[in-house]
């Protein structure tokens, strides 16, 4: 949560790849907010590596 709005980090977005079929936020926000930023494009592949770039960091951090 950023100071005024809620914020997504994209180093640390997955686009929920590796949890589920489409994006959570886009999902549930309860209006159409949040956009694709098209100078930050990632394809499946690159998604699915940070997902388990992610996992990885959170299981030695444990």
């Amino acid at each position: 949560m950023g100071e005024v709005i809620y914020e997504i980090h994209p180093d640390l977005c997955t686009e929920c790849v590796g949890h589920f079929d489409e994006p959570q936020c886009q999902l549930f926000c309860p209006v159409d907010c949040i956009p694709h930023d098209p100078k930050h494009v990632e394809s499946e592949d690159e998604l699915m590596e940070k997902y388990k770039k992610l996992i990885a960091q959170k299981s030695t951090s444990n």
